[in-house]
């Protein structure tokens, strides 16, 4: 996916299609290679699939937060002439997603939302990456996943290498508190965006029952299961995914 990338002014992002447009949100250690079933099976429905490149690693610490990538985004969409978008956010991408919908309603026409924060406390992982350790690292990325085949080789490495770069860390970790601090479960019932929930069932960093508490606050949301997955839905499940996700743009008529 690497060579798609577009340079534009301030943004970094893919575009791929015509149509509807859907951003994609990638969480806080996810790339944008995470979407490529997206990507590949969505611009053939007639949708104009875009994913930008967050630049968490890149703003002043002040900035690493929520609500900055939420008002990066409107800018984004802003930069961009869109209108009517649907956001599809996963872990932190969901919760920048979500925030970005509560702050800019009149932007977002639906929101997808699948292994996110914005409600539970551990959503981002649980204690102080450990750096150095190598084995440790390559055991929380399997975690995340149902299978921990998925965590590839490249995976690990990429994980290990932001760990172990100090700046790095300091604003994972920042990124991550803040995403504590922000819980939205007050914001929840009033935000009337069309919202799709689509969950793994062995969900280990943001388990069912927040799915469960996202789609009862929520007051327009429909909640789906995918069997023996963790919290990368779109990565662990991609033909799935695209398909429930597809139904349920179809009959909103989205």
């Amino acid at each position: 996916m690497e060579e798609k990338i577009i340079t534009d002014g301030k943004y970094r992002y893919i575009e791929i299609g015509d149509g509807t447009p859907i951003i994609i949100l990638h969480g806080l250690m996810g790339g944008l290679s995470n979407f490529q079933g997206v990507t590949e099976y969505f611009p053939e429905k007639g949708y104009k699939v875009l994913i930008p490149e967050l630049p968490i690693y890149d703003m002043p610490l002040l900035k690493t937060n929520v609500k900055f990538f939420a008002k990066f985004l409107e800018k984004f969409i802003e930069h961009k002439g869109l209108k009517d978008v649907i956001l599809l956010g996963n872990s932190l991408g969901g919760h920048i997603g979500l925030l970005h919908t509560k702050l800019y309603p009149e932007m977002v026409k639906a929101l997808v939302i699948t292994g996110s924060s914005g409600l539970y406390e551990s959503a981002m992982g649980d204690g102080y990456p450990k750096r150095g350790d190598y084995e440790f690292i390559k055991k929380k990325a399997q975690d995340v996943f149902y299978d921990p085949e998925v965590a590839t080789k490249e995976i690990v490495d990429e994980v290990f290498a932001t760990v172990n770069d100090r700046m790095k860390l300091v604003k994972t970790l920042s990124i991550a508190k803040s995403a504590i601090r922000h819980n939205m479960s007050k914001d929840l019932p009033h935000m009337h965006t069309p919202t799709c929930i689509i969950w793994g069932e062995n969900d280990s960093v943001t388990p069912p029952n927040v799915a469960k508490e996202f789609h009862e606050l929520l007051p327009d949301s429909d909640l789906f299961w995918i069997e023996k997955c963790g919290h990368a839905p779109m990565m662990e499940h991609p033909k799935e995914f695209n398909e429930l996700l597809d139904a349920w743009l179809t009959e909103r008529k989205f």
